[in-house]
């Protein structure tokens, strides 16, 4: 076929020739083609030099793109829009951008489509000059006012930082205003993060009486906290745009970034004509709030109204039962109703249920709908990863985490604090730390203050307190009230006043209202017996009127919540509940149970001191399920705070006796409580 193409090529047979002969990527026989080509004087017919071009490009033989380019103004068009083809194709973006500024004055002659797509290359460079030509171009050559409008849009909408000259220049063409450039001109200083002359704009607009539509509300509620959805709401009532879906659904989108679920709720119920979108983003709204009771009943209330949830909507409604409030087996019934749906095995629903089942203290469910996904991304991994760390079981969680690694799934920041936060309940320092230089060494992660406050907390809880003081001093921003409140806990933990007292001072001067300084400091003294000085942090607390949160427990039982204070006798069954734990504390004492009177930083006689610790809300929670639930039922309670050294052991003692695995979730994580030992195994 070569000697042929040599002897006899002509115009019809040569492009098949050069296409075979580059798919066998054989272009060292293709440039005598292109010598054939010129030689017999049909190189300059368009097409057929095309056909050249992108034998050579396939084969990156840049140097040759131009050599079958006619010089005539007709046909150079023709191949600039073809070069710009094959360039755009294979990314070739700085190549394109020169073409076209070797060739300015053949701008003009570009077809709108082609000088579009330049202007999105100018984007992708980065660089406003081609833009303007082109805009010069297009108002030179007088073009409709339609075609004046597309233009000075794309022009509007790239994300360069030359936002003030598209300012300037929409604002000259007054041909070019209409709502639709109004709206691309905002949104175009959003996403560039110029929320500011945004909104300038959008009141600009208003004075020139321009009436925004649902599109032009729906870009400036979507820029939410930045933009407060409640300067826009009563514009949107006014024009009566709170009925559409698109609107109504970014209004309530918006109030729920705001965790204003409430707001949220009045948006939806304002939408005429529902679609899944809008009932999928209420369910979300609830899931944030942690309201399971809400989304139970809105969906309830979307089955009425006839409309079939997708993936998306049980994701949010799985989600919203992830909250230690929700109902212990309504989660159980959004699982059923997904697997009858056949949603089960999507990932965006496999995830949600992963994490509901770790957040509600079922790590065994949560590890089995993981192990059952056929396909995993980012978030099902972190979401297993993160179950692990909060439950205690270190080795599992690094063990993930080498699987993640070996998969070749991308490791993000969540999945460092997951595996950081596994070290941390585990007492696994050294692994800890190694894990935070490579995040930060071989992937290259910048560390967020969460992570930060991850390694102190590792440090500090482990004793490591002047570490973790060296830490907080090298950390390239301002440590926050997580930081020093973990800090300050570990220093209650292992009784360092003098460190101590300078995370509180450091605390309070973050947060002088939030009880937890003066409470964590006051118990360094207490435990240190320095009565004096914490009459005194109570007094203080007094005279700003701080309020110490009050420990509570809670239980469910039979889909109802039972929640205790400490020494509670107002739930119905007080009586039978102390007898209950008045038996249990004979039985424990038979075990050699000695009570432990340290954790009561009260000045008072050691007996009063040992019925404060028999009566806990923990304890109290506990004894209500060992009457209320049959015998070997496994019971679940959550706590506010952090149990107590004594109730800690007084719990693995209960799980033996009584023969129940007894499972608590208090603010730090959750203890796992079976036969006499606790999942934390003594280090929490």
């Amino acid at each position: 076929m070569l000697e042929d193409a040599r002897t006899k090529g002509n115009p019809r047979s040569l492009p098949a020739e050069i296409n075979a002969i580059r798919e066998e990527g054989a272009i060292q026989i293709g440039v005598p083609i292109d010598s054939i080509q010129i030689k017999n004087k049909f190189s300059f017919q368009t097409f057929r030099g095309n056909i050249v071009i992108k034998a050579y490009l396939t084969c990156e033989i840049l140097s040759l793109k131009r050599i079958n380019m006619d010089l005539t103004s007709d046909k150079i068009v023709c191949s600039h829009n073809f070069l710009r083809s094959i360039y755009q194709n294979i990314k070739l973006h700085k190549e394109l951008y020169c073409l076209i500024r070797q060739s300015p004055q053949h701008m003009k002659m570009l077809r709108q489509k082609v000088a579009n797509s330049i202007l999105k290359l100018d984007a992708t460079l980065g660089d406003g000059r081609i833009a303007a030509s082109g805009k010069s171009c297009n108002r030179k050559k007088g073009s409709h006012i339609k075609r004046a409008i597309k233009i000075p849009n794309m022009i509007i909408n790239k994300k360069t930082q030359v936002v003030l000259d598209a300012l300037r220049n929409f604002l000259e063409c007054n041909a070019c205003r209409a709502l639709v450039s109004w709206t691309a001109m905002i949104n175009g200083f959003l996403k560039n993060g110029h929320v500011d002359r945004a909104a300038l704009l959008f009141s600009q607009m208003r004075r020139e009486y321009i009436e925004p539509n649902e599109f032009t509300y729906s870009i400036l509620l979507a820029a939410s906290p930045q933009i407060f959805p409640i300067q826009i709401h009563a514009q949107v009532i006014k024009t009566r745009y709170q009925e559409v879906p698109s609107v109504g659904t970014a209004l309530l989108a918006a109030y729920t970034k705001l965790g204003n679920p409430s707001d949220a709720f009045f948006a939806f119920k304002a939408i005429k004509d529902k679609d899944i979108v809008a009932w999928s983003a209420m369910l979300a709204s609830y899931a944030q709030a942690g309201d399971s009771e809400g989304a139970a009943k809105l969906f309830i209330e979307m089955a009425r109204n006839g409309i079939r949830p997708n993936e998306f909507t049980l994701s949010s409604a799985v989600d919203s039962c992830a909250s230690s409030t929700a109902s212990a087996d309504q989660g159980k019934q959004f699982h059923a109703l997904s697997m009858k749906l056949r949603y089960d095995g999507t990932l965006c629903v496999s995830s949600a249920l992963v994490t509901m089942y770790a957040r509600r203290g079922n790590i065994e469910n949560a590890q089995g709908v993981f192990e059952r996904q056929k396909a995993r991304d980012q978030v099902s991994w972190n979401a297993m990863l993160m179950g692990y760390a909060q439950h205690g079981y270190g080795q599992k969680a690094l063990k993930l985490f080498k699987e993640m690694e070996e998969s070749g799934i991308e490791l993000d920041r969540i999945s460092f604090i997951g595996v950081i936060t596994a070290c941390t309940h585990t007492g696994l320092v050294e692994e800890g730390k190694m894990y935070f230089k490579s995040m930060v060494e071989n992937y290259h992660l910048s560390p967020t203050v969460e992570h930060y406050a991850c390694v102190v907390d590792l440090l500090s809880r482990s004793g490591k307190l002047k570490e973790a003081m060296t830490l907080i001093n090298e950390m390239p921003f301002p440590a926050t009230a997580t930081v020093w409140r973990t800090l300050l806990g570990a220093c209650r933990l292992h009784r360092n006043i003098e460190l101590g007292e300078f995370a509180a001072e450091k605390l309070i001067s973050l947060e002088p209202s939030h009880s937890a300084a003066y409470v964590l400091l006051s118990n360094i003294y207490a435990a240190a017996g320095k009565w004096e000085e914490r009459s005194n942090i109570r007094r203080l607390m007094d005279s700003r009127k701080v309020k110490k949160e009050a420990g509570y427990s809670w239980i469910q039982v039979k889909n109802k919540v039972h929640s205790f204070l400490a020494s509670d006798m107002s739930h119905p069954l007080s009586y039978q509940i102390y007898a209950k734990l008045q038996e249990i504390t004979i039985r424990l004492k038979e075990k050699g149970y000695q009570p432990n009177t340290d954790f009561v930083l009260h000045d008072m006689e050691e007996e009063h001191k040992e019925t404060m610790l028999a009566q806990h809300s923990e304890r109290l929670a506990i004894a209500f399920g060992l009457i209320a639930t049959p015998h070997e039922t496994p019971l679940q309670i959550v706590k506010n705070l952090r149990v107590c050294g004594d109730c800690h052991n007084v719990i693995k003692l209960i799980s033996e006796i009584e023969g129940r695995e007894i499972v608590v979730r208090d603010s730090s994580r959750f203890h796992h409580f079976n036969q006499g030992s606790c999942s934390c195994s003594d280090y929490w």
